[in-house]
């Protein structure tokens, strides 16, 4: 298994960060892609990872057109946060688990050559999701790395990022294993977001109420305090003892 291809000697070799090429085929590609992107990045806030998307994967020192740009890869044990590029041999690191929106255009690219180089990478996890339904049996297909080959997922779980994936629409859905918590999408977190403060706003309206009715209680019983003192001192004053009336 090759996971680097370093050369000894590398002076000012320029590695590009794009290409001038659209993100995504589709509208259905970019929003799976930009999804993935948040989800994983959300839940792997707190690690030593990083989540990288449609960015230039370099594997071979001092060879600058050996380049692959997956849509989404995870890398783990380095430096959280973005980078232009990836280069394996600066990082040390190759990426643990990498997505495809695949398409029926990018299939014998996605299912020949890249499969065959994230193999060779030693990339753990490929995932394959054809958000349209155009070629993928159930739209996503997954392929674990066993040794030095490449078999298919069979449970729908990645590993790596112990998950379990499911298909949603034009989405991949992301659920925890130990708690089985959906990973929400952005759109998904907004409108998590609303119904908490509408249902803080709720709560609080509901003790303001109460708040309000405790009040109106001790008031009016301060009322009935004051009329009942009210007619004793009446009853006093005609020489009558109030203590005396049943």
């Amino acid at each position: 298994m090759t996971a680097t291809v370093p050369v000894s000697v590398e002076s000012e070799i320029f590695y590009p960060s794009a290409d001038g090429q659209p993100v995504a085929e589709t509208y259905d590609h970019l929003y799976a892609l930009l999804s993935t992107l948040e989800v994983l990045k959300q839940y792997l806030a707190n690690r030593q990872a990083t989540v990288l998307a449609n960015q230039f994967l370099y594997y071979a020192q001092g060879f600058p057109k050996l380049r692959v740009a997956p849509d989404v890869m995870v890398i783990f044990d380095v430096a959280p946060g973005g980078r232009d590029n990836y280069k394996t041999w600066e990082e040390g690191q190759v990426p643990t688990v990498i997505f495809e929106m695949t398409s029926f255009g990018t299939k014998g690219q996605d299912e020949i050559f890249k499969k065959t180089l994230y193999e060779q990478l030693g990339v753990k996890e490929y995932w394959l999701f054809d958000p349209k339904g155009e070629w993928v049996e159930q739209q996503l297909r997954g392929y674990r790395l066993r040794g030095e080959i490449y078999e298919p997922i069979q449970d729908g779980r990645s590993e790596p990022l112990q998950l379990r994936l499911v298909v949603e629409g034009r989405l991949i859905g992301f659920y925890r294993e130990d708690t089985g918590e959906k990973l929400l999408i952005p759109d998904e977190l907004v409108e998590a977001l609303r119904q908490e403060v509408l249902a803080r706003q709720q709560a609080e309206g509901l003790a303001e109420q109460e708040h309000q009715r405790a009040e109106q209680e001790r008031q009016r019983a301060e009322q009935a305090e004051l009329q009942i003192e009210q007619l004793k001192a009446r009853l006093r004053s005609l020489n009558v003892d109030p203590d005396t009336i049943q």
